[in-house]
């Protein structure tokens, strides 16, 4: 469980557009910065109550459950 305010997982996503999840997660967590990026590409693994890692495929589909870090 994640001490950062708002909701903090988005199960639901996998599978749809990235640019999409982007927008649900930030409007139901005004608190975070949705990033869509390509399964596979390097980023910073530090952990960060702003910030939502959208994985998506060559197809701009949502891989995985998009979640706070």
């Amino acid at each position: 469980m994640s001490s950062c305010p708002g909701k903090n997982s988005w199960p639901e996503l996998v599978g749809t557009n990235g640019e999409s999840a982007k927008t649900t997660i930030e409007r139901e967590n005004p608190n975070v910065g949705a990033i869509v990026v390509r399964d596979g590409t390097p980023v910073i693994t530090d952990f960060r109550c702003d910030r939502v890692w959208v994985w998506v495929n060559s197809n701009g589909r949502v891989v995985r459950a998009p979640t706070i870090g």
